[in-house]
């Protein structure tokens, strides 16, 4: 309903800017101005991108001609498929990690100086700059297959080693501990990569979502009532299939 809502508010701007006189090109602006606005004021940062995008989509549903202006409105599309690339379609959106989630690692997880932490599938960044804080002598790695996101990731967490790949074809061996922030239905793969790859005594971090049929080493609730998951990883528990 707040999308519908944004959506009709944008298009009575639209036809009001025209009516006082605008041409189609600064009227189309100033009612993808007020969607945006709108959007802002939705809390999670999908539901924004929807009420974002939804104005702009129905005037490319609705056959507007404008001339090449009309072309500027591919845009945004070309935009989210750049920063989602198809490869990635089939792992988490990008979520934020809160700020503070990881702040109790430590004290469940202690590591020793130098040890290699990884966030597999970084995103922009924010999973990077917890793990920092929890771990400020770690060596904290990202690994993120989105190019502008890696860009972003490197910006925003200073102090870090971000790299473009894939985290389903990384080698989580040599990393003490791995935090994933991913989608119910992709945990078993990556309890599964978990099992095989890491040492004896690494760590596997989930937020969220837990491994399914397995028992965590440590939980603890946030204020937004999302929950982080620690794992210990052992080898002969790989035998959870993958899907």
């Amino acid at each position: 309903m707040p999308a519908l809502l944004a959506w009709l508010a944008a298009w009575l701007a639209y036809a009001a800017a025209l009516a006082a006189g605008l041409s189609p090109g600064p009227a189309l602006g100033v009612a993808a101005a007020l969607g945006a606005l709108l959007a802002w004021r939705q809390p999670q940062r999908w539901r924004r991108l929807i009420v974002a995008l939804g104005f702009p989509a129905s005037v490319l549903a609705l056959g507007w001609q404008g001339g090449a202006t009309s072309l500027l409105w591919l845009a945004p599309l070309a935009l989210l498929w750049w920063l989602y690339p198809r490869r990635s379609w089939g792992d988490a959106p990008l979520f934020p990690t809160p700020r503070g989630a990881l702040a109790p690692l430590p004290g469940h997880a202690p590591l020793l100086a130098g040890a290699r932490v990884l966030d597999a599938g970084c995103g922009a960044g924010d999973g990077l700059r917890e793990l920092l804080r929890a771990y400020p002598d770690a060596r904290v790695e990202g690994v993120e297959w989105s190019r502008p996101l890696v860009w972003l990731a490197r910006w925003r967490a200073r102090g870090t080693a971000v790299r473009r790949g894939d985290l389903w074809a990384d080698d989580w061996a040599p990393f003490a501990l791995v935090y994933v922030f991913q989608r119910p239905e992709s945990m078993p793969r990556v309890w599964a990569k978990a099992c095989a790859e890491l040492t004896p005594g690494a760590w596997l971090v989930s937020l969220d979502f837990a491994v399914p049929g397995v028992a965590a080493a440590a939980s603890w609730q946030l204020p937004s009532g999302q929950i982080v998951w620690l794992y210990r990883p052992a080898r002969k528990a790989a035998s959870i299939p993958v899907i």
